[in-house]
């Protein structure tokens, strides 16, 4: 059994491809299992806050470091790229195509408290890795009891 995070804009799509054959049967069906994969590809993401900045890790498995691009808008975090599809194995010859390709986009909202021109990615592996440091003013700061 495969555990699959549920997105209901999914499920409102099938709904309406449903709906659409009811009515007229030639429609071709949108709601195979290829096209519902190649539908939801989000690059799956961790975020976390440590002391100095917050951190996102996505994971870009056979994303090209040429194909990713990351861009602040006030703050908004957007990451964005493609996946080439390999043409090495014909069509005809599959059994089963459930990896997707094609492009991607993700979008985060950013904390106020980040210096915007202090961010760093890096890629290795497969995970890109964003951190965005936190501006000196908000920092955890230790006080001595004296």
């Amino acid at each position: 059994m495969n555990l699959v995070k549920w997105n209901p804009y999914d499920e409102m799509t099938g709904l309406r491809h449903r709906f659409s054959r009811l009515f007229d049967p030639r429609l071709p069906s949108l709601w195979d299992r290829e096209a519902e994969v190649a539908a939801s590809w989000r690059p799956m993401v961790d975020i976390y806050e440590e002391d100095e900045a917050y951190v996102i890790k996505a994971e870009l498995p056979g994303v090209d470091k040429k194909d990713i691009d990351v861009d602040l808008k006030g703050r908004t975090l957007v990451i964005k790229g493609e996946r080439a599809a390999e043409n090495e194995v014909k069509e005809e010859n599959f059994c089963c195509r459930e990896r997707t390709f094609g492009k991607f986009q993700r979008a985060f909202s950013l904390p106020e408290v980040l210096d915007a021109d202090k961010i760093k990615a890096d890629f290795k592996d497969g995970v890109l890795k964003i951190t965005v440091p936190k501006r000196e003013e908000v920092k955890p700061k230790q006080v001595t009891v004296n």
